[in-house]
């Protein structure tokens, strides 16, 4: 979310929500992570939901300037309203399993992908994919973390931009220093963070100390509740599904990252590369006709 836009309930409930008694925090993660379908919940529905009681939704509630559970529920469906149709490949491909029997896995998992990455691509991941390439720009090193499957995204990406780009440093292989790796930082390196839930105390904490030493953060993550997202100088989420494991938004994101960063270094980009392919036809690496 970005900060200059006028504050929405959800952006309320983001800069609120920690300074919050623990049983109102559970309930504003379980808004933020579910406000797609708070429009169509009832007040004891919301807290049942949410494992807290109804005093503790008229308390958050009071927290946020509202005087009644329907003005909230309002104000939110209005706000996502506008992603409703993200939902319609998700809908066909429900009807189509009813009226022709179970579809194909490859079929279902295919359809669900493009449904991801349709919800991705909003504006804010539009604006905020412009805010992280000026800070790589501006930057002296990139470095990245990940950690269990998401670690493979995090070496993806080291992977690709690598080709043409050497000022990167993958932490994703050797964790248990990467306190150590941190406080080497110079001031104008940027920390790019792959957090998607269950989110590790080893990532939280890397985070906090990169913060605390001035560094820019670029978050990629699954959701506005993502307990790092405060300290985050720009951050790209991305959309995961409820149904199956995909990380092919995260996988799309970076590639775009990687043309993007090539884009606006194109002559040394494509010297870097020509000489990479000549040297790997030379060595006998790749296979040339």
């Amino acid at each position: 979310m970005n900060s200059d836009n006028p504050k929405t309930t959800i952006n309320k409930i983001m800069d609120i929500k920690d300074s919050l008694p623990k049983r109102q925090r559970k309930l504003c993660d379980y808004i933020l992570k579910n406000y797609e379908s708070i429009g169509l919940t009832t007040i004891k529905e919301l807290a049942n939901n949410a494992e807290v009681g109804v005093s503790t939704v008229m308390r958050t509630l009071n927290a946020l300037g509202y005087e009644n559970f329907n003005d909230l529920r309002k104000d939110v469906y209005d706000e996502s309203i506008t992603s409703d149709s993200g939902w319609t490949l998700k809908k066909s491909l429900a009807e189509i399993q009813e009226e022709g029997g179970k579809a194909p896995t490859l079929v279902h998992v295919w359809k669900e992908s493009v449904n991801l990455l349709n919800k991705s691509l909003d504006a804010d991941l539009m604006e905020n994919f412009e805010i992280v390439i000026d800070f790589i720009q501006k930057s002296s090193h990139i470095n990245i973390l990940g950690t269990r499957p998401y670690k493979a995204t995090a070496v993806y990406f080291e992977t690709l931009l690598g080709e043409f780009y050497s000022k990167i440093r993958q932490l994703s292989n050797d964790t248990d220093v990467i306190y150590d790796r941190i406080l080497q930082f110079e001031k104008d390196e940027v920390l790019v963070v792959f957090a998607f839930e269950p989110y590790t105390n080893r990532i939280i904490e890397a985070v906090k100390l990169a913060h605390e030493l001035g560094n820019k953060i670029i978050l990629i993550t699954d959701y506005i509740s993502c307990p790092i997202i405060s300290y985050a100088s720009a951050t790209l989420k991305v959309e995961v599904s409820k149904e199956q494991f995909s990380v092919i938004p995260v996988i799309a994101l970076i590639e775009a990252l990687v043309i993007e960063i090539g884009k606006r270094s194109s002559e040394e980009s494509i010297k870097r590369l020509k000489r990479l392919e000549k040297t790997l036809i030379e060595k006998n690496v790749i296979f040339s006709y």
